[in-house]
């Protein structure tokens, strides 16, 4: 930056970096700004770059912290860019790239400043740095001066929204949502969620508030664009070929002795694999767009982000917007539909979604009446399917995800209709044909059987079966593999159900100080029975308890199935046929016998009808006479049960999860942005 700093070891001794954290102020009119801002660089496209850049330049933004309460060289810097910013939109119509150029690299050096200061002290020291006043007197803070946070704020706003998005204008883009994450990023150093904060404050009311709608609107088009960055050093200014030099606007020249090329890697050298395949301003304002749309409420305003969010529509909605809801924009949903087929890779793209068909009924309307609904559906069942290689918060949305798509009756009876061919990603058996129905309960069953054997997690079990449930009434030409699956889990259930009542019993018998005398049946055990339990006893019991509801759920299923669409379920009544003898134990249990009833009469029906058709029946044979039975079996007989359906709850104050989950994104997947892990006091470092 200025003179002689070619490179990141050189910054600290850099007389231009020395001079804005010095003793001496400096007014935002001092030709002293077209010297510091007259770089060039490749923009850092990661936290290593960052953390390098952090590390040199550490000494020089302590002696800014320390000294700028008497200079006042951050307000400063900040009015020289305010000034730039006000003539941007002309400068990219123009292609002014010089103007555009240094605008871009005093926000760049105003976002490195802000990180440190944010890390460093409170939002209230934070802005008794922006309010120095330059007075006849002695220096001072006054309370009269304008406004430079919320004056800031709102220019990258506006800059944000109304700047076109060119190749000149790619980098200050991103540099301006960059900073907007900067300036929330004070969560991150507090283990409490914020509830008062001047930043959200600011965000949320006064000057910004009224561009609520257009950013969010903007922020998600860089979404849906997936705009690749200019190639590196197209950005870059060289000297004019006639040895004139360049002149910044009414500003003094810039001597060509000025020049300099600070570089990260050096200028034109070639960006990584990931960020040629990936838009780093997409994934930029994806995550500032989750940051915005989970700020907490204010008592007197609801998040405005949030709103704007839960009430976009269609483009091609003509229907009239509802007063109540100021922040209500439309947006092409083909387009936004599409980008999040593509980007479900990603957690915020499947936090994204999961908001969207949550909070958004435009955009759940929309999803559930696509006739492609396999583009989107088939990315959420291969992350599950890969379920060891993914986050839980990551495993957890895509299963929600899929609990409220299930909600819909249209979407469970649509998935059977549509046939896959050769799914490459499923390894367990060749599916060379199959539903989107039977795929969805495979991959389920196996997202099941992977909690049972690893993470043991109640909640995940819930969702998986709930949403299995809300399917199974919809259940249509099931494959016979997913049909084979829903009966093995079952097996699988029954052996477990076995080894945990063995232990409990055990357990009893030993806190009893007997082996031989019989025990009564354990769903009659006794308040008194149990007060002689140890912890680990006691947990044996619970154990049992929570594997009879899963067990419980799973017959429920299956007998939804039966009672609702058995002539559609060959396959199914084969498989329950096949392994009858698992159910034997569970037709006298008090807490299965009502379920067991229908499913014991359906074995019964079709058990007898295969035993006239004699011996040594061909698998072809049996499904025959099983579709036979199906229109013979006598419907009036099986019981009525209420119909299951499970729909998706937030939690109460889901903020408590969420926000944690979006700054650990932020954290991990931010573009070129980078916190020491020793000052993260949000979340701990393994849970992002």
């Amino acid at each position: 930056m200025g003179a002689n700093s070619s490179s990141i070891s050189e910054l600290p001794e850099n007389e231009y970096l020395q001079k804005l954290s010095g003793s001496e102020p400096i007014s935002e009119n001092d030709p002293f700004w077209n010297q510091l801002l007259s770089f060039s660089f490749t923009t850092p496209t990661n936290s290593a770059d960052l953390k390098l850049l952090e590390e040199a330049t550490i000494s020089v933004c302590k002696s800014l912290v320390e000294k700028n309460p008497r200079t006042g060289n951050l307000g400063s810097l900040i009015k020289v860019f305010l000034s730039r910013t006000k003539e941007l939109k002309i400068s990219a119509e123009c292609q002014n790239h010089l103007f555009i150029w240094q605008a871009h690299n005093a926000l760049f050096i105003i976002c490195c400043l802000l990180k440190v200061f944010i890390s460093r002290m409170s939002e209230e020291e934070l802005q008794l740095h922006f309010t120095y006043e330059e007075k006849a007197g002695p220096s001072s803070y006054g309370a009269e001066c304008e406004d430079l946070i919320e004056e800031l704020l709102c220019c990258l706003i506006q800059l944000i929204v109304e700047i076109p998005l060119l190749d000149i204008t790619y980098s200050i883009s991103l540099e301006a949502v960059t900073t907007l994450i900067v300036f929330l990023s004070c969560q991150l150093f507090h283990k409490e969620i914020l509830r008062e904060s001047i930043i959200h404050r600011y965000l949320m009311h006064g000057r910004c508030l009224p561009y609520t709608s257009r950013l969010v609107k903007t922020l998600l088009y860089n979404f849906i664009r997936q705009e690749r960055s200019p190639p590196p050093g197209a950005h870059v200014f060289q000297q004019q070929t006639d040895g004139g030099g360049l002149l910044y606007g009414i500003a003094s020249g810039v001597a060509t002795g000025l020049w300099t090329v600070f570089t990260l890697g050096g200028v034109g050298s070639k960006a990584s694999a990931q960020l040629e395949q990936c838009s780093p301003l997409a994934s930029q304002s994806l995550l500032l767009l989750l940051v915005l749309a989970n700020l907490t409420d204010t008592p007197d305003t609801p998040n405005p982000y949030r709103q704007a969010i839960m009430s976009f529509k269609n483009t091609q909605d003509n229907t009239a917007f509802s007063s109540s809801n100021p922040h209500a924009f439309q947006i092409n949903f083909n387009s936004l539909y599409t980008a999040l087929c593509d980007q479900q890779k990603s957690d915020q793209a499947t936090l994204l979604l999961y908001m969207l068909l949550h909070q958004n009924s435009n955009m759940r309307t929309y999803v559930l009446a696509r006739t492609d609904i396999e583009n989107l559906v088939l990315p959420i069942l291969e992350i599950l399917y890969h379920v060891e290689e993914r986050n839980s918060h990551h495993v957890y949305m895509a299963l929600i995800i899929l609990l409220i798509l299930t909600e819909d009756d249209g979407f469970n009876r649509s998935i059977h209709e549509v046939i896959l061919k050769n799914i490459t990603w499923y390894a367990e058996r060749v599916l060379t044909e199959i539903s989107l129905g039977s795929l969805l309960i495979l991959v389920v069953i196996r997202t099941i059987q992977y909690n049972m054997t690893r993470t043991r997690d109640k909640y995940l079990h819930t969702n998986c079966l709930a949403a299995l449930a809300n399917m199974s009434a919809q259940f249509r030409s099931l494959h016979q593999y997913a049909a084979q699956r829903i009966i093995s889990l079952f097996s699988l259930l029954s052996k477990k159900h076995n080894k945990v009542l063995e232990q409990a019993t055990q357990s009893l018998r030993g806190s009893l100080g007997s082996n031989d005398s019989p025990l009564p049946d354990y769903h009659f055990w006794e308040m008194s029975d149990c007060l002689h339990f140890s912890e680990t006893k006691l947990r044996h019991a619970q154990d049992l308890n929570v594997i009879e509801e899963v067990i419980r759920m799973m017959l429920e299923i299956i007998n939804s199935c039966l009672t609702n669409s058995l002539h559609h379920n060959p396959n199914l009544v084969y498989a329950l046929l096949y392994k009858r003898d698992l159910f034997e134990q569970f037709r006298t249990h008090p807490s299965f016998q009502d379920i067991m009833q229908n499913i014991d009469l359906v074995i019964s029906f079709f058990s007898s009808r295969l035993e006239q058709a004699g011996a040594e029946l061909s698998v072809e044979r049996v499904l025959e006479i099983i579709k036979q039975g199906a229109v013979a079996l006598p419907k009036d007989r099986l019981r009525k049960f209420p119909e299951l359906k499970f729909k998706y709850v937030e939690e109460e104050q889901p903020e408590e999860f969420f926000i944690p989950y979006v700054w650990s994104l932020v954290y991990n997947s931010a573009v070129a942005l980078y916190w020491n892990p020793r000052d993260i006091q949000l979340f701990t470092m393994d849970s992002g």
